[in-house]
């Protein structure tokens, strides 16, 4: 999200001409060098009217973000999928609260904070980053819509301070049946975390979400902004004042999205805090915090472990910000940066420590559900990490010895993008309406059910087991992707391979939107 709020001078109400004249000369540089400074430090958009758009990354883009407008829950306004409807409207009422909106998270319909604001902090990110790549494509409209649907409902959903409702529907009862969100009639539980049963992680999440998003919004929207950052602050407060993992105190949550620790949330906050407050005890927390850090240890990129996104973002203050540093919290981002290089250098096919697990098709592969997450995710930090080093005239990555370019690692990020899109063993896409061939028979539940059938919790299931292909396209949906050995059985009830989810669609959203142009700077 390119450029600033307009400043304006007081008026000179007497002087001589030469006078007004060098107070308007230093007055527009003074705006220049705000305006230079917001999209250096914040925004980090760049201008691409000097570099060609890329058809093919355009296209998937306009697709991959239809997918969130097939997940809306709540009273739809403008919606683009003809096979949607209103559904969850009376959500949070039994506690009085509007938790209508946000978004199910993948082909159930079930609403899941942790996920969900996994989702909202990447498409904020990429929204900062890439903002203006999107506008260039005529997308940057419904990116800023997805992104608030979720955002109001977070903001709704975190009634008091030390109160965050972070589920909405009962997973069990939900999985027992088949059925349409818009003929839903179960009942629909909201399960909330607090003092007595803290959740660190997810609340931390749902700050870093907030952080980012009062970014986005600051320039539009100041007022919607600030409230996203109050809210943000004192759900970092209450994250990291009552420590424990939801999966512990919660433990009916280890089934779906179970968690695996919580520090990496506690500084990935902290990070995006830090950039939408500037208030330095936020950059202290990260700097102290390095036994969260697990510095020179790489990580994978996801919903549940944000430390390889966090070793980015933090990097990006060292390749802009070094000199106004003190020299201590300078050594300790370092770190941060390094532990960064070191995931870079392991995604680089040819590096001496490129690691190995990839497919023969050369997509990185870690694990056999949903896949292609850890890929897109891997491909989105690369392409970041690249746009930093090119905007920064940061020239060489070393790797063991051996140089890399940053085109090095946009090639990375394009060979994953283009595995997604088509460039694979099984020569389809993994992306459901691009290309000639890609899935039909996507575990989703309203796509897979006419919009006319008369079913019922328990006798929908007739739709999963169908022989036919799904009746409604899922438009934009990233399935959850191929096995080891680079093959896709599109089957409805294959959850692992055909399942897509909101925070896969994020990802990929960030990821084309950095491709969008042959270069980013």
């Amino acid at each position: 999200m390119g450029g600033k709020q307009a400043e304006t001078s007081n008026p000179m109400d007497r002087g001589s001409s030469i006078w007004c004249l060098l107070v308007l000369v230093i007055g527009a540089l003074v705006v220049t060098a705000a305006a230079l400074t917001i999209l250096k430090y914040l925004h980090f958009s760049k201008n691409n009217e000097a570099h060609p758009i890329n058809k093919k990354y355009a296209d998937a883009l306009e697709l991959a973000l239809q997918f969130f407008d097939v997940q809306k829950s709540g009273k739809l306004v403008d919606n683009r999928i003809p096979w949607r409807g209103d559904s969850g409207l009376q959500d949070g009422s039994e506690e009085n609260l509007d938790l209508s909106k946000g978004m199910y998270d993948a082909g159930d319909a079930i609403k899941f904070g942790f996920p969900m604001a996994f989702t909202a902090t990447v498409l904020s990110w990429s929204i900062l980053e890439y903002g203006d790549q999107m506008n260039a494509v005529k997308q940057l409209g419904y990116a800023y819509n997805s992104l608030r649907w979720i955002t109001d409902y977070l903001i709704n959903s975190h009634p008091s301070e030390n109160v965050l409702y972070f589920q909405v529907g009962d997973p069990g009862l939900d999985h027992k049946c088949w059925e349409r969100p818009e003929t839903m009639t179960e009942r629909r539980p909201v399960t909330q975390v607090n003092t007595s049963f803290p959740g660190t992680e997810v609340v931390a999440e749902t700050a870093a979400a907030l952080a980012s998003a009062s970014l986005v919004f600051k320039e539009n929207d100041p007022d919607y902004s600030s409230s996203l950052l109050t809210h943000a602050r004192q759900l970092f407060t209450f994250a990291d004042t009552y420590r424990a993992s939801y999966s512990i105190s919660i433990p009916q949550v280890q089934g779906f999205y179970n968690s695996t620790g919580y520090g990496d949330e506690l500084l990935w906050a902290a990070s995006w805090l830090y950039h939408a407050t500037r208030d330095d005890s936020y950059l202290r927390y990260v700097t102290n915090g390095q036994r969260f850090a697990n510095m020179e240890i790489t990580t994978w990129f996801s919903w549940d472990d944000k430390l390889a996104g966090t070793q980015v973002l933090l990097s990006r203050i060292i390749f802009f910000r070094a000199k106004d540093m003190p020299t201590v919290e300078n050594l300790d981002l370092q770190m941060y940066r390094k532990t960064a290089e070191l995931v870079m250098c392991g995604l680089l096919p040819d590096s001496p420590t490129a690691t190995s697990r990839r497919t023969d098709g050369g997509l990185i592969w870690i694990t056999e559900w949903n896949p292609l997450q850890h890929a897109v995710a891997s491909a989105f930090l690369a392409v970041l990490y690249s746009d930093y080093m090119l905007t920064s005239q940061t020239e060489t990555l070393y790797c063991s010895g051996n140089s890399y370019k940053p085109d090095d690692l946009r090639n990375f990020a394009i060979s994953q993008a283009d595995y997604v899109l088509g460039e694979n063993p099984m020569k389809m896409s993994y992306l459901v309406g691009y290309g000639s061939r890609y899935p039909l028979y996507v575990h989703h539940r309203g796509s897979s059910i006419p919009v006319n059938a008369d079913t019922s919790c328990q006798d929908g299931f007739k739709w999963l087991y169908s022989d036919d292909p799904n009746p409604n396209i899922a438009v934009g949906a990233l399935v959850g992707g191929p096995s080891l050995n680079d093959s896709y059985s599109d089957t409805r009830d294959n959850v692992k391979q055909s399942e897509p989810s909101t925070y896969n669609s994020a990802l990929l959203v960030g990821l084309l939107s950095g491709l969008i142009s042959t270069s980013s700077v």
